[in-house]
């Protein structure tokens, strides 16, 4: 089987951490080209036309989170008022790729050395996933954990030190999308959308 070029554009270094993950694991051959973004979603607004215009000549996998945006449709309209291309998959998770992670909640558990009881069956429902792991972090009793994860108590900052590094390391050691998916409908739509993707190429003239 021939694999399948693609284009990845995501918000950060963490979401292209869990986007490689999601094509490893499907069932289908992809190659990864070009990895875009990596500043947030105004970024990704600002070239989503492009890269669908794109998209004829090179499929192109976009994901982002639905933040406070009413829902993923919403989101498309006002991103892209143009019909979408086919070769266009646009993701989003809900409400932040954080969910995504907890969404695999004893492998996650484990991570932290915490109960699963503290990680909602359905963790789509969860309104600011990205506060809720740093609150989970602040249970654990791996102290280099804690210190990575959770902002120090004296900074203005929003994440720990090496928040993203230590995410994309669970993510590439132990995230299973088949547990994760069980507990995040917006992950398995988007599993759905990458294992059933076929390009359609246009015929050169």
């Amino acid at each position: 089987m021939t694999d399948i070029p693609i284009t990845l554009a995501v918000e950060d270094a963490l979401s292209e951490a869990v986007l490689k993950a999601m094509l490893h694991q499907c069932d289908k051959p992809f190659s990864v080209g070009n990895c875009l973004g990596r500043g947030g979603y105004g970024y990704i607004k600002k070239i989503i036309p492009g890269l669908n215009a794109a998209a004829k000549g090179m499929p192109c996998l976009v994901l982002t989170d639905l933040d406070n945006a009413e829902c993923p449709l919403t989101l498309l309209s006002s991103w892209l008022p143009q019909p979408k291309h086919p070769n266009l998959i646009f993701r989003v998770a809900v409400t932040e790729v954080e969910a995504w992670l907890l969404a695999h909640r004893e492998a996650f558990s484990e991570f932290l050395g915490i109960s699963t009881k503290h990680i909602p069956n359905d963790v789509d429902e969860i309104t600011d996933p990205k506060q809720h792991l740093i609150n989970l972090a602040r249970k654990s009793k791996k102290r280099s954990l804690r210190e990575a994860i959770v902002p120090a108590s004296n900074s203005t900052a929003k994440i720990g030190k090496d928040y993203n590094g230590q995410l994309i390391q669970f993510v590439q050691q132990s995230w299973q999308i088949d547990s994760a998916q069980v507990h995040s409908q917006s992950l398995q739509r988007a599993m759905n959308a990458i294992t059933r993707f076929e390009p359609i190429w246009e015929a050169k003239t």
